[in-house]
């Protein structure tokens, strides 16, 4: 959208004290990691930036299979590492890790202010780095804004960081017109598309073998790829919903890779009943942190993905993949028709995923198009970073009022009818 600039305040002095511009980037789990991948190659490649990794969340966290390591495997220095999560599995634990995590990056943002500090989507761990940054008066730039995922506390999460967000990398034109609904000035959002594309513009997938060794499993018939995920607006739910995808799962018979759930309440319910699974049935596996390229590698020969994960909404498209999207955790986002949607109940679940590997549905997304972008992402992304001016413009926000008359805006009780 970048366009209507305003002119005429007066800068402020430039942030930085030496000629490299520095981005903070904040990652805290596996799942922005492989999202940002191709984003921080692309800033550590381009002369005048300088990359700041900020590390916290489940990277630290054995139980979540320290995803620390394969930042440090693939090169990347860490320049602080903010350790947060309270090992709960309840909400009054994940809000007792925010305020953890807003002491740990306020002091770490304290020491060493970045010129701009990057964030992604929704997680309350990045909302902890938001909230540090703000008094710090950090210019935040957020990804994958104005998207909906109407099931998880992560949806107000995301929309709180727009917010208090000066610039905005989104995936589509309507994630932007939504962004521009809450009130922010248009010259501040990019349509960048999602940078997760970005790296199957160069993907090599492992070999086959070399896949099986990894995972334990042969890929033999093709396995289904299941990633479910709490649903932290049906707290208390969750023994029921997960009970009801292994009953699917058993019945179905085909071999199951899991891996691990988010650091969420009932997350480490889920885990618990996974693994049980799994030690009852030889032809699954339960895997905490496979890696950007086995994981894809994954997405490559499976028959079908089956839960709740983005990952199944954005980048599955690019590899024709059927996807079983379980629940409410993803309603509201964009849908490619690689998904099919259903509910918690197993026999629902059984019939969606027969659909799914069905040879007629596989065939019938051939000449699927992903919407979520077209692999150039991080290239407009560290166009803005590197070259957006950082004076009072930037730091100061302006409410952008929608023109006109924008119709009813008071709720009668007919509204909420049905």
């Amino acid at each position: 959208m970048r366009s209507s600039k305003e002119t005429g305040t007066t800068a402020a002095p430039p942030r930085s004290t030496n000629s490299r511009r520095v981005i903070g980037v904040v990652t805290v789990g596996r799942s922005d990691y492989s999202i940002y991948l191709p984003l921080l190659r692309t800033i550590e490649g381009t002369p005048n930036l300088k990359l700041r990794l900020l590390v916290s969340g489940a990277h630290l966290a054995s139980e979540f299979g320290l995803s620390v390591r394969a930042i440090e495997a693939d090169g990347f220095e860490i320049s602080e590492r903010i350790e947060m999560l309270v090992s709960s599995d309840t909400p009054e634990g994940a809000a007792k890790s925010i305020g953890l995590g807003v002491i740990g990056f306020a002091q770490a943002l304290a020491r060493d202010k970045p010129d701009i500090l990057l964030l992604l989507g929704d997680r309350f761990e990045m909302l902890a780095a938001a909230v540090a940054a703000l008094p710090l008066r950090i210019p935040l730039a957020h990804l994958h804004g104005g998207e909906i995922t109407e099931g998880a506390i992560d949806n107000s999460i995301r929309h709180a960081i727009t917010k208090m967000a000066h610039l905005h990398f989104v995936a589509t034109e309507e994630y932007a017109r939504r962004i521009v609904q809450m009130g922010e000035e248009p010259w501040r959002i990019t349509v960048s598309g999602a940078p997760s594309l970005d790296t199957l513009r160069a993907f090599v997938p492992l070999e086959a073998k070399q896949l099986e060794q990894m995972i334990g499993l042969p890929l033999q018939p093709a396995p289904l790829l299941v990633t479910y995920h709490p649903v932290t607006l049906e707290y208390g739910q969750a023994a029921y919903q997960i009970e009801q995808l292994l009953a699917a799962l058993d019945a179905i018979g085909l071999p199951v890779i899991f891996t691990a759930p988010n650091a969420d309440p009932e997350g480490r319910l889920i885990a618990t009943a996974i693994q049980h699974y799994v030690r009852q049935h030889a032809n699954a596996t339960f895997l905490k942190n496979l890696g950007t390229r086995a994981y894809f590698s994954l997405m490559q020969h499976a028959s079908a993905m089956v839960g709740n994960s983005s990952s199944g909404i954005i980048e599955a498209a690019s590899f024709h993949l059927p996807v079983v999207n379980i629940g409410n955790r993803q309603r509201g986002r964009l849908r490619p028709r690689n998904v099919l949607d259903v509910g918690h109940d197993a026999q629902a679940i059984i019939q969606a995923i027969r659909q799914a590997i069905s040879p007629a549905f596989r065939a019938g997304l051939h000449d699927l198009n992903n919407p979520y972008g077209d692999g150039h992402a991080a290239e407009r992304i560290v166009h803005v970073l590197r070259s957006v001016p950082l004076d009072s413009t930037l730091l100061v926000k302006r409410f952008w009022d929608l023109p006109g008359d924008t119709g009813r805006w008071q709720a009668s009780p007919s509204d909420y009818a049905g």
